[in-house]
């Protein structure tokens, strides 16, 4: 496994903690336009994924890539997840990345 280049665990909230930096997140697709995809973090905000995503995308996503802003990501990586999923359960996965048991995920 690669670990050279480690994705933060991140919902809408602590996104802007980490602009310019690698993360990773799922979200709920819930819209395309020209700029990207608009999407619904676990914690409902919204953040866009730029550029054209790949071809037949389900309802929920991972992308990992670089937080461009503090609401926006440049993707280097899409995975689809499914049309269903426990985004309680990833919301709390983020929020222990980012916190007390930060050293367990980078």
């Amino acid at each position: 496994m690669d670990t050279s280049q480690p994705a933060i665990f991140v919902n809408g909230a602590l996104l802007p903690m980490h602009v310019r930096k690698r993360v990773r997140t799922v979200v709920q697709i819930i819209g395309s336009d020209r700029v990207g995809v608009t999407g619904k973090s676990s914690d409902d905000h919204q953040i866009t994924i730029k550029g054209n995503p790949p071809p037949s995308l389900t309802n929920f996503v991972e992308v990992i890539g670089i937080a461009d802003t503090d609401k926006s990501i440049q993707p280097e990586i899409w995975t689809s997840f499914g049309d269903t999923f426990d985004t309680s359960s990833y919301n709390q996965l983020c929020q222990l990345a980012n916190g007390e048991y930060r050293s367990l995920f980078l």
